[in-house]
């Protein structure tokens, strides 16, 4: 299996990569990507050899990589070709979102369900576990196209229906290269900011659509400085309910939820803190509210899709 991305998606490439360890382990596929290119190795020639003999074909969507000359006209122009001509089966992966419904591989189906991206899924380890079931079911038909003779039965092996490895491919050694990235400070307070904004427009976007879709309700949104805003939700005039979302002070590193309008208050009723593992930023809540576990690693949109759920949820249920 091919792995067809820009650079700049290198970390989510990674991580897709540990939600295919069990095929791997199972012998069901064996992926490849650039970073698989050996010293001395001519980079075009091997990425060739793969685009032009893998038998299933990722193609990581994102907007670099629509951006990327490379991925775009050469990349994924060949795996339509080899697509149309049933010699491959190519997979859009959606990683970030992007105008590629009007790409070529439009067309195709892609995952997560729904061609929603990865990035913007509430629990991304849930999106990519939808994309490695896409493999397996994927690699299934490949087998049925063509059966095999022995079934693998070590990491290691290959099925006979898959092509064989390229003569100059250097001496066996394992695909376990994946280091693990460290995270500054100053990386997570970046990403604190960055969500803490993110949630406000969120919130912002949220109240208008409400609005639009539920005569009666009118939603009002205030920034009340670079570290707080509020929300409000009225009901034929009458407000039904009321949320201020903050950072900082302190409380410390963290955004918080409290419940109604508290203009100078740092009480509240849910948080929202930064954590890393070897791989990627991601948000943990303290689950002081029914929306959320603390055991999730969220995303910036299953952060505030929490936060919002905290002040929709009573009026959904009629209260």
């Amino acid at each position: 299996m091919f792995f067809s991305y820009c650079h700049a998606d290198e970390a989510l490439r990674d991580q897709l990569e540990k939600q295919l360890a069990m095929l791997k382990r199972q012998g069901v596929i064996e992926t490849w990507h650039d970073r698989r290119i050996g010293g001395g190795e001519e980079i075009d020639a091997a990425i060739d050899d793969h685009i032009n003999q893998d038998e299933i074909i990722l193609l990581l969507v994102s907007p670099d990589f629509i951006a990327s000359d490379y991925c775009y006209n050469i990349e994924m122009t060949r795996a339509m070709e080899r697509h149309a001509a049933k010699e491959a089966i190519v997979i859009p992966v959606i990683l970030r979102a992007c105008d590629w419904h009007h790409a070529p591989f439009g067309k195709l189906l892609g995952t997560p369900q729904d061609g929603k991206p990865v990035t913007l899924w509430p629990d991304r380890d849930e999106a990519f576990l939808q994309v490695a079931k896409v493999v397996r079911s994927a690699a299934e038909r490949c087998r049925r196209t063509h059966p095999s003779e022995v079934e693998p039965t070590e990491r290691n092996d290959y099925s006979p229906s898959l092509p064989p490895p390229h003569p100059t491919t250097p001496g066996p050694r394992s695909s376990n290269l994946r280091m693990a990235k460290s995270f500054t400070q100053l990386d997570k307070d970046r990403f604190l900011l960055d969500t803490f904004e993110y949630i406000a427009r969120y919130f912002e976007n949220s109240l208008v659509e409400l609005q639009v879709r539920n005569p009666g309700y009118e939603g009002v949104f205030r920034r009340i400085d670079a570290n707080r805003f509020s929300a409000a939700i009225y009901r034929d005039g009458r407000d039904v309910a009321r949320a201020t979302v903050f950072t900082g002070g302190q409380l410390g590193a963290g955004i918080y939820y409290s419940q109604g309008e508290l203009l100078g208050s740092n009480s509240y009723n849910e948080a929202l803190s930064v954590y890393a593992d070897d791989q990627a930023l991601y948000l943990q809540s303290l689950g002081m509210s029914f929306h959320a576990r603390q055991d999730q690693k969220l995303s910036q949109e299953g952060a505030a899709e929490i936060l919002w759920g905290i002040v929709i949820a009573p009026l959904q249920r009629g209260r």
